[in-house]
């Protein structure tokens, strides 16, 4: 009866064959597709990075204040190999490693403290919380196959990490 209905209102309508639907719609998702990951493509490469990770543009300058403050009396760690809570002592800590330093003022250690945030990890519970990269299972976890049999210096990083002074630990030694 919907047949006879619909083809009294459009007699000069021919049937379709749903081939050309399935065809269409082939097509359309493909284009869609495409176009859709063509806008999801990486601002970088990670061969390209100069830093140890990505670091957005709100956080960029947190990341200059860290590398500027910590890397100008000893190397500047990558905020991932030691947990939040280590961090956060350490940045409003005048006691540091046996030297009194002058901790941040705000608004600096706010931004080195959100930059730091990115990248830390958190504590498990019960966990300590570890203030040498000796005890730290991040920094552990990042070095699976290193054996550090004496305490770690950071002199040791750049026998690695030859571009560590640049913040780049990315680049290693060919061995």
């Amino acid at each position: 009866m919907l047949k006879r209905k619909y083809r009294q209102l459009f007699p000069n309508l021919k049937r379709r064959s749903p081939l050309i639907l399935i065809t269409l719609l082939f097509l359309w998702s493909v284009t869609l597709g495409w176009g859709l990951s063509s806008l999801n493509q990486p601002a970088f490469s990670l061969s390209s990075l100069k830093s140890v990770d990505p670091v957005p543009e709100e956080h960029q300058l947190g990341e200059e204040l860290y590398r500027e403050n910590c890397g100008s009396c000893h190397l500047a760690l990558p905020p991932a190999v030691m947990p939040t809570e280590t961090w956060r002592q350490l940045i409003q800590d005048p006691q540091h490693y046996g030297v009194v330093i002058e901790p941040l003022l705000d608004p600096g250690r706010i931004l080195v403290w959100n930059y730091i945030q990115l990248s830390s990890r958190p504590l498990l519970k019960d966990e300590p919380t570890p203030y040498r990269l000796r005890n730290s299972r991040y920094f552990k976890a990042l070095h699976p196959q290193v054996e550090f049999k004496e305490r770690i210096q950071l002199s040791q990083c750049l026998s690695c990490h030859p571009s560590a002074q640049e913040f780049n630990f990315r680049e290693l030694m060919p061995e």
